[in-house]
């Protein structure tokens, strides 16, 4: 008897074209599987687990970048909110002839408002904030408002460090004579 099992038992009558094709890919489909759950190679197992590592990291490094990019986004927003509030809250139609100085960036600057808000200057009630190059004057609660969110906008006030809080007061009944100009 020559040939194989199939062939014997088609030429017996026991098994018909249809039954042999069917038994055929089946057998084929289970020793595919036994061999790729037991034959893979070792440079695959490589390659596999190097493809998920990197996968990993770059999923790591895109987190990082979104973070970033998040907190960057959340920065401009603040600082839109703050110039916001300046613009909206600064006081107009202050010019005037008295001249207020304040020290920015260790250069003096000057502006010129009139006598009311020149007090309220110098009692510390109006405060000095950068806006786009310029200055803009705010009162002291949105200053205080605008401190919270970002202090670096609002121009230090110039405090005499050297006298004690007693001497402040005892000095600051006297009035600065108005022909004293430096």
């Amino acid at each position: 008897m020559a040939g194989s099992l199939f062939d014997q038992l088609k030429q017996a009558g026991l098994v018909d074209e249809k039954k042999a094709k069917k038994a055929k890919q089946q057998k084929y489909q289970q020793s595919k599987k036994k061999k790729g759950k037991k034959g893979q190679d070792v440079g695959d197992d490589v390659t596999a687990v190097a493809a998920k590592q990197a996968q990993q990291q770059k999923a790591a490094r895109d987190r990082q970048l979104n973070l970033e990019r998040q907190q960057q986004q959340a920065q401009k927003a603040e600082q839109a909110a703050v110039r916001q509030m300046i613009d909206s809250n600064r006081l107009r139609d202050v010019a005037g002839d008295e001249r207020f100085n304040f020290v920015d960036a260790n250069k003096v600057k000057t502006v010129y408002v009139n006598k009311p808000v020149h007090q309220q200057l110098v009692d510390g009630q109006v405060r000095v904030a950068g806006l786009d190059g310029g200055y803009a004057l705010l009162l002291k609660a949105v200053a205080e408002k605008i401190h919270q969110r970002d202090a670096t906008v609002l121009i230090p006030l110039a405090v005499d460090e050297t006298l004690s809080k007693e001497d402040q007061d005892h000095y600051s009944q006297f009035e600065v004579p108005d022909d004293l100009d430096w």
